[in-house]
């Protein structure tokens, strides 16, 4: 066993706390002594303890002399919890082994300093490529101030997500719609253009978490008996609209408990780049946009999405006047076109799925 296999086992120890902690950190922690691991924790949920109290808190072992692997740096300020720099300062560990800095400016190397203040030794680095990619979505709203954003389309080998006459259902297969479904638990939003809720009518559910949604609706057309309002939290509801929408029912939706938010206006539609702010400020970290053409076209025009899931069904439609899986960039030359770095393909079923980050 060494540094590397200890801090493994922390990473995945904080990939369980991927569909619960966010807008806060995946972070993991192992504790060892005299060779042997002696105690473990993660983070469960925001507001709870953080993993380093928790794996401190599971032994009864003396702990001078221990070693702490730890997926990032303890935190050095106050938030939901006291700072976790000072539990283990209290604590005796003598060494601290650290994956990745903390990147939040209330943090960022202040405990790694203030631990070897404290006579302890300290190591950092280990994994840190990985361990920034998986709270990638965390690095991105923590240094920026906006959503970490993914695309997701599921379309034919040409590119359409519905027949000419607008049939859709289904493209890609049963298991692989599951497969997408169940990806919404790693999300705090879904969202989708008001044409997608008046054609489909989805009710944008996770299954095992109560999802936010954003609609995009402009001129507040949607229906107060859709689907996505059922099973849901008003609260968790939110319309991002314009002052040109219909304000009759934008009291009736608030009376409700939904969330309108009256944006400002880009190209005669929601300036998406000003919601992306204001979701941010509402502690939403993570966003799957998962239609239609336009809005996915929108975002990638406005360089907003992070990354592309792109579902493949081995079906060719063969109709220019199908529609397409993004709409609206308008490329007039290969060089506009929106390019894609990292890619990781992989087979579901008889489908596919391409992933990259947008470069």
């Amino acid at each position: 066993m060494n540094h590397l296999t200890y801090m493994k086992l922390a990473q995945e120890l904080a990939l369980k706390g991927k569909t619960t902690v966010s807008p806060n950190p995946m972070v993991g922690a192992v504790i060892v002594k005299n060779g042997k691991i002696i105690a473990q924790g993660f983070h469960h949920h925001r507001g709870g303890p953080h993993a380093e109290v928790i794996a401190m808190q599971k032994t009864k072992t003396n702990l001078s002399g221990a070693t702490m692997y730890v997926t990032l740096e303890p935190c050095f300020h106050y938030g939901c919890t006291p700072p976790c720099v000072d539990a283990v300062i209290k604590s005796g560990i003598n060494n601290v082994v650290i994956g990745m800095k903390d990147p939040n400016r209330l943090t960022n190397g202040k405990s790694i300093a203030k631990l070897r203040r404290a006579g302890i030794k300290v190591q950092s680095g280990i994994l840190e490529q990985e361990l920034c990619q998986m709270n990638e979505a965390f690095v991105k709203y923590i240094t920026k101030e906006m959503p970490f954003v993914v695309a997701k389309t599921a379309q034919t080998l040409d590119g359409k997500i519905a027949t000419q006459s607008g049939e859709s259902k289904w493209i890609t297969s049963d298991i692989t719609r599951k497969y997408s479904h169940d990806l919404r638990n790693e999300f705090d939003a879904i969202m989708v253009g008001i044409n997608t809720v008046l054609k489909d009518d989805p009710r944008l559910n996770a299954p095992k978490k109560r999802l936010k949604k954003v609609i995009l609706d402009s001129s507040l057309q949607i229906p107060l008996k859709a689907k996505l309002f059922r099973e849901s939290l008003p609260g968790n509801c939110f319309i991002a609209t314009t002052k040109a929408a219909d304000k009759k029912k934008m009291v009736q939706l608030e009376k409700r408990g939904v969330n309108v938010i009256i944006c400002p206006i880009k190209n005669k539609q929601v300036d998406l780049k000003w919601l992306m702010k204001e979701l941010a400020n509402r502690e939403i970290a993570k966003i799957l946009i998962e239609g239609g053409g336009k809005v996915i076209g929108s975002a990638l025009k406005d360089k907003l999405v992070d990354k592309m899931m792109i579902y493949i069904a081995p079906k060719i439609m063969g109709e220019q006047n199908a529609l397409s899986a993004i709409d609206g960039l308008k490329a007039l030359r290969l060089k506009q076109a929106v390019g894609l770095r990292g890619i990781e393909v992989s087979a579901i079923g008889e489908d596919f799925l391409i992933e990259g980050y947008i470069k």
